[in-house]
């Protein structure tokens, strides 16, 4: 089922998500919905407090870079690594975040229309449980650990907005305050914090 996203604004996006107990009611449900929701929205990340749910839950899946030859901003040997890059995330814990910061030009789902460069360091080691809540630590690094961050931060309660330079970011504010009041036309199902 294709949930709505929530959009730039809506509280549940600011807040700290809890943590996902074993046996957590609807888990398995949600996890199909929210793909087929990014899916349905061409995303390539997805956190659960974007849907609505105050879970410490995210996916991600970034294998349209793998697709896209095109993309010069990718590398041949970065789109081979995300080819098969398909992952769901719950509980993550961020261990280390490592290298020089390098600027990417980012998008979210729930800030449509506005894509800005952020800065982020290359390389990260993240601790986590998937969907079967089988324990990993692992090292990602490029692309793959990009949408990580991105995604790690929305169940932080923060957004790729809060990372951008403050005098960009009061630039944006008319179009950020649009968004909220919905404003804005997208091809997906959003539900916006104030009303139209």
């Amino acid at each position: 089922m294709i949930l709505p996203i929530l959009a730039y604004g809506d509280s549940v996006l600011r807040k700290t998500a809890k943590v996902i107990e074993p046996g957590e009611k609807g888990l398995e449900e949600l996890i199909v919905n929210m793909f087929e929701t990014m899916y349905n929205a061409h995303g390539v990340g997805l956190a659960a407090p974007q849907v609505g749910k105050s879970l410490r839950l995210f996916i991600v899946d970034a294998s349209i870079y793998a697709k896209d030859d095109d993309d010069e901003t990718v590398s041949k040997e970065e789109r081979s690594k995300l080819k098969n890059f398909k992952r769901t995330f719950i509980n993550a814990k961020m261990i280390e975040e490592n290298g020089e910061k390098w600027p990417f030009n980012e998008g979210c789902l729930s800030i449509p229309k506005i894509r800005e460069d952020v800065l982020r360091p290359p390389q990260i080691r993240i601790s986590y449980v998937d969907d079967k809540f089988q324990r990993h630590e692992e090292s990602f690094t490029g692309l793959a650990a990009r949408i990580i961050q991105h995604e790690y931060d929305h169940i932080e309660g923060k957004l790729f907005t809060d990372r951008i330079n403050p005098l960009r970011r009061r630039l944006l504010k008319g179009k950020l305050d649009d968004i909220s009041k919905g404003k804005v036309d997208v091809d997906y199902k959003m539900k916006f914090p104030k009303s139209r």
